[in-house]
């Protein structure tokens, strides 16, 4: 293959990872903005260095002009939850999405790797729109939690430093990690609803008070300076009592203010 053709190889690949981590990414803030909870945590995408795919093309056997049919992670995208359980409700959204045709799945979470390795793999066909027109490219989806994500970093660290061959008493160490972390998830698990309200609780009222924020600020251009000075008084009144009903109802209040004064 020409070196110049990397980039024209690659391109939409790219768009691939920028198109779909831009819809994950709004599923978050939709879920945030109706304050709801999100299953997905957080979600970060790339393209395979070349020299990671020539490493990849001589480990598989694979000739570089094929690579776009034998290798199948060019484009990951890495999608991390805090909870096991959302990991496949995030599953069955992705397989339920129309923009996804999934043509593998591996779950590597129910099937643990003898490394300690856990996460789920669907490997998709997601479609570009390109200058010449529509093309599907493979995409690589790993789903997993916080705590396996810190554990696969770390592995995917010490498999580079010793070259695939890492030395058995670090790997022992690796193990008996892998086995701490399910307890932290299952444990996570278990104290779940409670986490979840309380993140969603934060939420809310960061909400309601970038609204409050906003309205006061509106007001500024239209409102009297001393009635702005008394409703930002009542405000920090009102903010000190860490009440999530009175902050809703302080809103509530100053909307049918601003208000008012948009009708004169």
């Amino acid at each position: 293959m020409d070196i110049q053709l990397w980039k024209e190889i690659l391109l939409p690949y790219q768009m691939a990872v920028s198109e779909i981590t831009l819809k994950f990414n709004g599923i978050i803030s939709e879920h945030r903005n109706f304050g709801t909870y999100s299953p997905i945590e957080q979600v970060n995408g790339r393209v395979k260095k070349i020299s990671s795919i020539l490493e990849k093309c001589q480990k598989k056997g694979t000739s570089v002009d094929d690579i776009e049919n034998n290798i199948e992670d060019i484009a990951g995208i890495r999608i991390i939850c805090q909870f096991v359980e959302d990991i496949y409700k995030v599953v069955d959204m992705i397989k339920n999405r129309s923009d996804f045709e999934i043509i593998q799945e591996k779950d590597y979470i129910t099937n643990q790797k003898e490394s300690g390795y856990r996460s789920y793999h669907l490997i998709a066909l997601y479609e570009v729109q390109m200058l010449s027109g529509p093309k599907k490219v493979k995409v690589e989806i790993q789903i997993r939690t916080l705590a396996m994500n810190f554990w696969a970093t770390v592995e995917h660290s010490l498999q580079y430093k010793y070259k695939h061959n890492i030395p058995p008493h670090v790997r022992k160490k690796l193990s008996n990690a892998a086995d701490a972390i399910i307890t932290l998830d299952e444990q996570m698990s278990e104290i779940r609803e409670e986490i979840a309200d309380a993140q969603n609780s934060f939420q809310i009222k960061a909400n309601i008070i970038a609204d409050i924020l906003n309205t006061i600020q509106n007001l500024y251009s239209i409102a009297n300076k001393r009635e702005i000075v008394k409703i930002q008084d009542e405000f920090f009144r009102v903010y000190k009592t860490d009440d999530l009903e009175k902050l809703e109802r302080f809103s509530k209040e100053l909307d049918i203010i601003a208000e008012g004064y948009r009708a004169q």
